[in-house]
């Protein structure tokens, strides 16, 4: 099969929580598309054996996003090593789940650090270079619940929104530029954010309506396809890939 051109060979991509799941996917798409990637995680071990698999265009980076501090260095020491930014992957993995009655108030400050301001504190750290040097990519994995909320997943529900509509605010403030600002919701994949979840692979599959829990890797082209040049007339948008799984029109 004849691989599509994305018109991006020779950028320069930070991914974010990107030594497994979907970050390691949209990694290994961008990667394939001949972009150098910096991709960052909190274990060394599984950051170093991502990138034995990425290959030497893939750069290793320690880094926790969980906070606004942590997601802006990870930027910087990816602007560092890589001598420059092109492409911005906002990710992180999900808060803990539970519903209204479950959750404390006091857990709503981290999971809108992990899902929200990191996102907005990555961006701080990368857009401006983008704009000044007229072309740039940001976009973000976020999660199906902003779309449809699951009513056992109200943390990450509350601040993935949150992060969408930062985006959407920021895609249409940087609209002329050469900078897209996308987002794309993942629904069933199967990464381990699955079984941290404690849910059964089999019965979210049966809840797809595609009859199967989705890949990593053909997520990440997706991802990667809307860091391409194809690309540059779509900005301001919120990609749902969820195997049909979402019912509303919108």
């Amino acid at each position: 099969m004849t691989r599509m051109d994305l018109g991006i060979e020779g950028r320069l991509a930070a991914v974010a929580a990107g030594s497994a799941g979907l970050g390691l996917g949209t990694a290994r798409a961008l990667v394939a598309a001949g972009v150098r990637v910096a991709l960052c995680g909190r274990d060394e071990s599984r950051l170093q054996d991502a990138v034995a698999d990425l290959g030497e265009m893939a750069v290793p980076i320690v880094a926790d996003v969980s906070t606004p501090e942590g997601a802006t260095q990870f930027v910087a020491d990816a602007v560092a090593a890589l001598g420059g930014l092109d492409i911005l992957v906002p990710n992180a993995g999900g808060p803990p789940p539970g519903n209204f009655a479950s959750t404390p108030l006091d857990a709503y400050a981290p999971a809108l650090d992990l899902n929200l301001l990191s996102v907005v504190a990555m961006c701080h750290a990368a857009v401006p270079a983008m704009v000044d040097q007229g072309w740039g990519r940001v976009v973000a994995i976020t999660s199906a619940t902003v779309r449809q909320p699951s009513p056992t997943l109200i943390l990450s529900n509350t601040a993935r929104a949150g992060a969408t509509a930062f985006l959407k605010t920021l895609s249409s403030e940087l609209v002329g530029t050469g900078v897209t600002v996308n987002s794309v919701q993942p629904g069933g994949h199967a990464t381990a954010r699955i079984a941290a979840l404690g849910l059964d692979p089999a019965d979210m599959a049966d809840r797809v309506a595609a009859g199967t829990l989705g890949d990593a890797d053909d997520f990440g082209a997706v991802c990667a396809f809307l860091c391409s040049e194809q690309a540059r007339f779509i900005t301001g948008a919120a990609l749902p890939v969820d195997g049909g799984a979402s019912k509303g029109l919108q």
